[in-house]
């Protein structure tokens, strides 16, 4: 383990003309030093400024002198324990800001604004450290919205003063490497502090914390946020804590480079109305009467919970024979489906090839003998030739016959399984991984109130009337007789009288689906939202298809809208390809990547209602 640098930042003292004061902040610093000298012992070099001490320009240069000291293998920790503020945007910012609002840190002598302090975070994680950011401050996951907090809470929050500078700095370059943040609500809620055990202490730093001495040094950044999220809301759910971004190269970290722990797409804790599982209808699993056979075991260990309600962001489930500890978060996967959502067929009587196929077991599938049993998604497996081909119904290929041989070798590293006739588990990796894309992009919702509340605008970039479908339901786009790829804009319009969370999904017809056009993020009302943060959108055909008279890609905009935020990890998949550590082509097509948010918040929101819509653009070369 290499060096911790803590910078530990408290304000309590506010002169009245920056803030009201605030009672429990130093308590916050004190008590994660005391957890950071626990856990790193002689390896940490810390750093803590409070009150007066604490200065945009002495929290600046602390960024970058004490933390940016940090290098390739150690861990760079900046807290923020004050208040927190918001303002209105107005022009370029409007572009990346879709709730209509900017934010800040309130240092003790005016604000440090959230795109400047990742700037600065952003330029120690270019140095090789791990970057972490803990804000317990009022919008730090990121507009306002009016609450009255019963007497004992405090909200850090402090109104923006018309001599307070606008946003400074620049965003980080599309290679950047990123910081993590832990934050304590959401870019549009207050959070607050209170008493706890005769002190004062922001409710966001009390619970996470007390998550990280209960889960010990094995536990990842993604499960102590996910079990801190479930303490806070235990207390009353008054704001919601956020990971971002929550890819695996950073939220499934150990804690301040401790001993690492299991990472799953899905996590398993204790919330208000017992425990559940961060994953619901609006990632494909079965509601209603088909609810109570979905199981999720937990990654490492022979235990398993069994949901009795699925919600759109979450589920609620009871541990079969074992008791969790409510004070952890558990890795789990999907073990057990109500239905399974793919039937497959084995044509022939290659007797092989259908032990090869039922001997992998998977949740997904279900191997079929009659016409009558085939689902609404149903594969035809057939040998052919020395390959196997996946077909739907009507003999249509899927994908390219698998030749499964070199993916063996490539696997276990051994040249006799080169010369097996199949590979099972490749075929059934082939047929999950196309079940699980058709789920996505044939996720539907049941009527909803939140129908037709955000629409999908693409337009030519530069300029021009909104694209429409043509006969057959598709924006067309065509490559210019130069032979460039179109450019065009994505903006989501948020038609209704309240912020709505969105995520705008791109699934590709290589059986790739990413989130990274709109990643997650609320959209204020009246509002609207760009993808790519306002730069132009390439569409383009995969390397691996050339870009002749005739070519064509389809890619299906997936539009997610909910109340509250959903766990988007389950949405990412890269294109298909059948080689093991292959060179697969790129998730995206577009040609302007995002500015590393990857992912929206780890957290679900408390609401049920969601809906989801659909745009088919079809790229041609004339």
């Amino acid at each position: 383990m290499g060096t911790i640098y803590a910078f530990m930042v408290g304000v309590d003292a506010y002169p009245p003309h920056i803030a009201t004061p605030l009672s429990g902040c130093l308590n916050d610093v004190r008590a994660a030093g005391e957890l950071v000298a626990e856990r790193g012992g002689d390896a940490v070099e810390a750093r803590t400024l409070t009150d007066g001490e604490a200065t945009v320009t002495a929290v600046e240069e602390g960024i970058s002198g004490f933390l940016g000291a940090a290098g390739p293998g150690d861990t760079a920790l900046f807290w923020f324990s004050g208040h927190g503020s918001e303002r209105v945007a107005t022009g370029a910012e409007l572009l990346v800001e879709a709730t209509g609002r900017n934010q800040a840190l309130v240092c003790v002598d005016g604000p440090l604004s959230d795109k400047r302090l990742g700037v600065l975070l952003d330029r120690v994680a270019g140095r090789g450290a791990q970057v972490v950011a803990v804000l317990d401050c009022c919008y730090s996951g990121g507009a306002t919205r009016e609450d009255r907090a019963p007497a004992d809470l405090t909200a850090r929050h402090a109104p923006a003063r018309p001599d307070w500078p606008r946003a400074r700095g620049t965003a980080p370059t599309e290679d950047a490497a990123r910081h993590l943040l832990l934050a304590a609500s959401r870019l549009d809620q207050l959070s607050y502090e209170g008493w706890f055990d005769g002190r004062r202490h922001g409710i966001f730093t009390h619970a996470l914390l007390g998550a990280a001495r209960a889960a010990g040094p094995a536990a990842t950044y993604r499960q102590l946020l996910a079990a801190a999220d479930a303490r806070v809301r235990r207390s009353g759910g008054r704001q919601q804590p956020v990971l971002f971004p929550e890819t695996a190269e950073t939220a499934d970290l150990p804690f301040l480079a401790g001993a690492g722990g299991v990472p799953g797409d899905h996590l398993l804790r204790c919330g208000p109305e017992g425990w559940e599982v961060d994953c619901g209808t609006a990632h494909g699993l079965r509601g209603g009467a088909d609810a109570g056979g979905t199981e999720f075991g937990v990654i490492g260990e022979a235990r398993v919970v069994r949901t009795r309600v699925v919600r759109a962001d979450r589920s609620l489930v009871e541990p079969v024979d074992w008791t969790p500890d409510p004070g952890r978060a558990y890795p789990v996967t999907l073990t057990a489906l109500a239905s399974p959502p793919a039937t497959v067929s084995i044509e022939g009587d290659d007797e092989r090839l259908r032990a090869a196929v039922t001997s992998q077991a998977t949740p997904l599938l279900h191997v079929v003998e009659r016409p009558e049993e085939f689902g609404d998604l149903h594969f035809r497996v057939a040998a052919v030739g020395g390959a196997v081909e996946v077909l739907g119904r009507d003999g249509t290929r899927f994908v390219e016959p698998l030749r499964p041989g070199p993916r063996s070798a490539v696997r276990d590293g051994s040249a006799s399984s080169a010369a097996a006739p199949y590979d099972g588990r490749g075929v059934v990796d082939c047929l999950t991984h196309l079940t699980r894309w058709h789920r996505l992009r044939d996720l539907t919702s049941r009527p909803s109130v939140l129908d037709n509340q955000v629409r999908v605008e693409i337009a030519p970039w530069g300029g021009g009337a909104p694209l429409v479908p043509d006969g057959r339901g598709e924006i067309v786009c065509a490559y210019g007789p130069d032979g460039e790829p179109p450019l065009v804009s994505v903006r989501l319009d948020n038609r209704s009288q309240r912020p709505l969370w969105c995520v705008l999904l791109d699934l590709t017809d290589s059986y790739a689906s990413d989130p990274a056009l709109f990643p997650g993020h609320f959209i204020g009302p009246g509002r609207s939202g760009h993808a790519l943060d306002g730069e132009p959108v390439r569409l383009a055909l995969p390397q691996s298809r050339a870009a002749g008279s005739g070519a064509e890609a389809r890619d299906w905009l997936k539009l997610i809208v909910a109340e509250g935020e959903l766990n988007t990890v389950p949405f990412r998949m890269r294109a298909w390809s059948p080689w093991a550590g292959g060179a697969a082509e790129d998730v995206l097509r577009f040609g302007t990547a995002s500015d590393g948010r990857d992912l929206g918040p780890a957290v679900p929101g408390p609401s049920s209602r969601w809906s989801t819509s659909t745009v088919t653009v079809r790229t041609v070369v004339p």
